[in-house]
């Protein structure tokens, strides 16, 4: 089944998954087309495709969810996903900022046997350069306690684990901050006029952070 699908079918069922993590139910048109950047008609016409394949369960004015197979498929593109931007980052050289997007085009490559390897070359990592876990062949995820910076009280301590915004500029934006994965981050102040965060990063960088980015940084807490 997989085999025979678009590239673009696959980002629409990337893009359901998404949704769903965060919302647990059927997922609208409107959310599916913001995160596929197109119109809502055009959303349309994919869900009665991909439903006609069995890979969603789709009800006009409720939304679709995924079918236990669209379920799989998702899972398999995001897992190359993630395992192209850890091969990028750790034997290429890229940094986090620059992976998203070529990564967008090695995970339709449908050889499960060049995955397979390429997850057995990179000691089965369980998570990828932005902290996100890379579904294992069997599709599981590896869990583990994280909350938002945004989440810490003042005067609490947190190892960053993960970002929920892979955009460039974001990125870029943490790079300027000395923020990467694995830096320890201490809550020194909170602003109540505005809710930014006044962190300190590593025991000496002090930084502002807005609420924004405090909403985007995932912590495991000391």
């Amino acid at each position: 089944m997989t085999s025979t699908l678009t590239h673009t079918e696959e980002n629409y069922l990337k893009a359901i998954y998404k949704a769903n993590e965060r919302t647990k139910k059927a997922v609208n048109t409107n959310t599916i087309a913001s995160y596929m950047n197109t119109s809502a008609a055009s959303v349309t016409d994919m869900m009665k495709k991909l439903a006609q394949k069995d890979l969603i369960i789709y009800e006009k004015y409720k939304g679709a969810k995924l079918s236990p197979e669209g379920s799989k498929t998702a899972t398999s593109v995001i897992r190359k996903h993630r395992l192209w931007e850890t091969f990028l980052v750790q034997k290429l050289g890229f940094s986090w900022e620059e992976v998203h997007e070529i990564a967008e085009e090695l995970e339709h490559i449908k050889s499960d046997e060049l995955i397979a390897r390429l997850d057995k070359f990179l000691g089965y990592p369980k998570y990828d350069p932005h902290g996100d876990p890379i579904p294992n062949a069997e599709g599981k995820f590896t869990l583990r306690e994280q909350i938002l910076v945004a989440q810490l009280k003042k005067g609490a301590k947190g190892i960053l684990v993960g970002v929920q915004n892979h955009e460039t500029s974001f990125l870029a934006h943490l790079n300027h901050c000395n923020i990467s994965l694995g830096s320890l981050i201490f809550i020194k102040d909170r602003s109540k006029f505005d809710r930014s965060v006044h962190v300190i990063v590593d025991d000496h960088e002090e930084t502002l952070l807005t609420e924004m980015v405090s909403k985007n940084l995932l912590v495991r807490p000391l």
